[in-house]
């Protein structure tokens, strides 16, 4: 590339955010820049935010600050650009600043800053694999934006607007192409998983010659006909989720069920304004459990909600003790400028805040220690992530999803690759992971 033609990309924040990073990089390859994997040795650096949490929110303001240090030239996109305002207080010298999903203006402020080969938009669509930030073996496959729900504690409709579901023939097309450029695993993201088609009356649309609705059910079978991984985020747990798990049981899409409750208190949950009670959270679990015995439930929760009493989050504490999910993630209320939230009485001190989420941390350890060691002995089909010389084979089982789950460790497999399925017997396991061996190809 001639000199002065290259880009830095920082991508901070959710799968969600990944893809979007994911179509920006490969709008820019396609316009004939560099990606370059230095700051300081890019001639403009593009950072990808998130804004969901104060946390996140602090780690983007620190990623723009290091870039403007290690660069000078930087443009902020993402959801914490969605709040212009506050980042150019933070960061005056910020070239531009766009909010989510935002390709098109990114691209017009790489342009405008360090204009390229190619100085007005692509007549021709990316590839649909496209740049990738995932490894070669697994890929994130987005069907929608936004949200239409109004829970209390969060931001993101105002950060990415109501849910806009893509064509299905798109997100097919997509899939397949994924497929056939060899990914193994595809997993499916959005911010509401189930009200896929909602907005558009689940339109009846087209691919490989035949009708197709758009809506869950129809796109998860058919993404089960593409011969790889199919898994499922972020699933409201709404009862149309209950013909999922049937498919996940006759062996077409992952058994694995992310299914974000958030707490189990009706007084919480409502405050929250969740969609779900834990009464109705609890015979809905038993009844994934009867139709799909090796289903694997992961669930997050947050601890320190406005108003949360001990009471509250005691049967928060009752509830995992019964529902005995495989996975969890628990964190503190982060009163996010913007959460209607934060205007209900009973504000829970931070340190408490804390102490209750290392608290329901150290109650699921024992629960999810204890699913593990159910799974000694069990033979089960694995896919390879990576290879370590002193570890083995890093592999997941149908129960992992990559970043946020455990590990199936295989320690005679230095010889397998990346992306390799192959077939194990547990053996062995840790508070989060498992050991394995081979038992054939």
């Amino acid at each position: 590339m001639p000199r002065g033609k290259s880009v830095s990309f920082v991508s901070l924040g959710c799968p969600k955010a990944t893809v979007d990073s994911e179509r920006i990089l490969t709008r820019l390859v396609s316009e004939g820049y560099a990606i370059s994997d230095s700051c300081g040795d890019a001639d403009l650096v593009v950072v990808n935010t998130c804004g969901f949490i104060d946390a996140a929110i602090e780690e983007s303001l620190d990623a723009i600050g290091e870039a403007l240090s290690e660069n000078g030239k930087v443009i902020v996109t993402g959801c914490l650009g969605a709040r212009p305002g506050f980042v150019r207080k933070a960061h005056p010298q910020v070239l531009a600043v766009t909010g989510p999903q935002a390709e098109d203006e990114v691209m017009l402020a790489v342009r405008r800053y360090l204009p390229g080969p190619q100085q007005s938009p692509s007549t021709d669509p990316a590839p649909l694999q496209g740049v990738r930030l995932t490894p070669a073996h697994y890929a994130y496959l987005k069907i929608s934006e936004g949200c239409n729900h109004g829970c209390t504690f969060c931001i993101i409709p105002a950060l990415r607007g109501p849910l806009v579901s893509r064509p299905i023939h798109e997100v097919m097309r997509e899939a397949e192409a994924l497929a056939e450029a060899g990914v193994r695993e595809i997993i499916v993201v959005s911010q509401d998983t189930p009200a896929y088609g909602l907005d558009i009356g689940y339109r009846t649309g087209f691919w490989g010659g035949r009708p197709l609705k758009t809506r869950l059910l129809e796109l998860a079978k058919a993404l089960g006909e593409l011969g790889v991984w199919i898994r499922l985020h972020y699933l409201y747990p709404y009862p149309s989720v209950d013909v999922i798990v049937e498919l996940m049981a006759e062996g077409r899409i992952l058994p694995y069920l992310d299914v974000p409750l958030q707490h189990a208190s009706p007084h919480i949950l409502q405050a929250m304004k969740r969609p779900a009670n834990a009464e109705n959270a609890l015979e809905r679990i038993r009844r994934w459990r009867a139709v799909c015995p090796g289903i694997t439930i992961r669930s997050t929760f947050i601890t320190g909600f406005p108003g949360e009493t001990e009471d509250d989050f005691e049967q928060l504490l009752h509830f995992l003790e019964e529902a005995r999910l495989d996975r969890v993630g628990v964190f503190a209320y982060s009163p996010v400028e913007g959460a209607s939230a934060n205007d209900l009485p009973g504000a829970v001190p931070e340190s408490l805040r804390e102490d209750r989420r290392a608290r329901l941390m150290a109650c699921q350890e024992d629960i999810s220690t204890q699913c593990l060691e159910a799974r000694i002995g069990n033979e089960m089909t694995v896919l390879v992530d990576e290879v370590d010389e002193e570890d083995g084979a890093l592999a997941r089982s149908p129960g992992d999803a990559p970043e946020i789950d455990g590990l199936v460790i295989i320690p005679d497999g230095e010889e397998l690759q990346p992306g390799d399925f192959v077939r194990v017997r547990i053996v062995d396991c840790d508070v989060h992971d498992l050991y394995a061996e081979r038992i054939c190809d």
